[in-house]
């Protein structure tokens, strides 16, 4: 038997008790690359600092070319250039989005895969065409129950050759709240390549599997979705044999901004005593953030932090802060938020084989130097 797929794509794993980072997944995370944290400080993330994650190689487009196919269950299908969708009366929505798997290499065990701390994160505004007015004008047939999405990205994974490929229910593709977009604008500009050029799909309050990059067909079918990336990846399981449930909303999250100054290797943080003003953002795609919590003592306490009122922007996140009087020693900050379902961040951790919607508390270690300087 000649070679195949399944000798160069591994089946998913959990790492050794003692097995360190891989060469592999050393691989995956300078490929992709998350938020710098200090970049919190960015009400809206600039383009080049928004986490990415690319599953296979990024594909070269050229607008001018690219068509978008709209068909399957519906009464006219259509094909429509970037141009043609730009025509549209535009929509323009600020959106946090995550990746499912954020906090993936926090865990133990640990799922062998692409080595997210907590930077994989990000809050744009994407200008499109809701996607609602796209199936309005196909006309979806009567039968029509999942909405298939398809990028122009191709590969392999765990032996199986695909073009990455995700599915929405009916009622989320055509839903107006949250809208579903068709983007071709990041921030007011294009795309950049590595965020979908020149087509999108936005999904506010999902997590970032849902987001297909590159878009070039969209199916309506009249049967659920069993695709790759639906039914065997993105799922949360305890055990191999488990059908698992999918992953969909985001989970309540906070993070903070690292006070002071840090070290190179080690990260850790260094501040002079007495008032530190502690900031960070909040969101949930579950129910709106309704608290967020500081703590500077490795979560023995809680104290509430200020957090911004609601403002039109629903689906991004919320700045919030607190006043730390820091004295001389280590110290560990943490922050947690609370939504409108009462959902908290854990303490503990979440943990599934696949090492998603893990929204454990961050943990920030800091040394507040003695008054001479010297720690």
């Amino acid at each position: 038997m000649g070679p195949r797929l399944e000798d160069m794509s591994a089946p998913a794993r959990l790492a050794g008790p003692d097995e360190g980072i891989s060469a592999q997944e050393l691989a995956l995370a300078a490929r992709n690359h998350g938020l710098p944290l200090e970049a919190l400080r960015y009400e809206i993330t600039p383009p080049g600092l928004h986490y990415v994650l690319t599953h296979y190689d990024i594909p070269y487009a050229e607008e001018s070319d690219w068509r978008l196919a709209l068909g399957g269950r519906v009464r006219r299908p259509l094909l429509l250039g970037v141009d043609e969708l730009k025509a549209y009366p535009p929509v323009r929505q600020r959106v946090t989005m995550e990746c499912a798997g954020n906090g993936r290499a926090l865990l133990t065990p640990r799922p062998v895969s692409q080595p997210w701390l907590v930077e994989a994160v990000g809050t744009a505004e994407w200008t499109g065409v809701p996607l609602r007015v796209l199936l309005a004008e196909a006309g979806v047939g009567p039968d029509a129950v999942d909405v298939v999405f398809t990028g122009a990205d191709h590969g392999v994974e765990r032996g199986v050759e695909q073009d990455y490929r995700r599915s929405l229910p009916l009622d989320v593709a055509r839903g107006e709240e949250p809208e579903v977009l068709v983007a071709y604008a990041m921030n007011g500009a294009p795309l950049p390549p590595q965020h979908g050029h020149p087509l999108r799909l936005v999904v506010p309050g999902w997590y970032g599997m849902a987001h297909v990059k590159w878009l070039r067909e969209i199916t309506v079918t009249s049967a659920p979705f069993r695709g790759f990336q639906q039914a065997v990846a993105y799922r949360l399981r305890q055990d191999a044999a488990d059908e698992g449930e999918p992953v969909t909303r985001i989970a309540p999250r906070a993070l903070l901004v690292p006070p002071g100054f840090p070290d190179f290797m080690s990260r850790e943080r260094a501040v002079r005593p007495g008032a530190v003003t502690l900031t960070g953002r909040a969101w949930s795609g579950c129910a709106p953030v309704t608290g967020v919590e500081v703590s500077t003592d490795a979560g023995r306490t809680w104290h509430p932090a200020e957090l911004d009122p609601p403002d039109a922007h629903r689906w991004a996140w919320r700045a919030w802060r607190f006043t730390w009087t820091a004295a001389p020693g280590r110290h560990v900050l943490g922050a947690r938020a609370t939504d409108a379902d009462g959902c908290v961040q854990p303490v503990d951790q979440p943990w599934n084989r696949g090492g998603f919607m893990n929204n454990l508390v961050q943990r920030v270690p800091v040394l507040c130097l003695d008054p001479d300087g010297n720690g």
